[in-house]
């Protein structure tokens, strides 16, 4: 297969990690105007969630090497794409969002865990509703 063939192939969004999570959290992908377009979003408890490729983000757990071919290029490449994210990270938190990553690898190893570590980021938001609820009624 052509490198050019190879890269048109390669999707955006509706990945397979990002489908299978979705599937697993009973939402939507979602077509957001946030800063770096999260997968999924919970707008109530302003959580975005980003479903990284380990790949193309360059998970410091898979540690994956780069493409010997043309270097220099896919090192740029790849330090733009780590530094967007952190940006966009940033932008999000200063906008009152709690950010979530969760890698490829974590979806394929164990999805149930990426599944908790997203349950666990809402339950802090369901536990200070009711905190906040129940100072205000009481």
């Amino acid at each position: 297969m052509s490198v050019t063939k190879s890269m048109k192939s390669n999707r955006a969004s509706g990945t397979i990690p990002e489908l299978k999570l979705a599937r697993l959290l009973r939402r939507r992908l979602v077509s957001s105007d946030l800063p770096g377009r999260p997968d999924i979003v919970y707008a109530r408890s302003k959580v975005a969630v980003f479903v990284h490729g380990c790949f193309w983000h360059r998970c410091p757990v898979c540690d994956l090497p780069l493409p010997k071919t043309n270097a220099d290029f896919w090192r740029r490449k790849f330090e733009r794409n780590v530094e967007r994210d952190r940006l966009n990270r940033k932008e999000l938190e200063s906008m009152g969002w709690r950010v979530l990553e969760v890698w490829e690898h974590e979806i394929r190893d164990d999805p149930a865990a990426a599944v908790r570590r997203i349950q666990a980021l809402l339950a802090l938001d369901a536990d200070n509703t009711q905190t906040e609820a129940r100072g205000t009624w009481a």
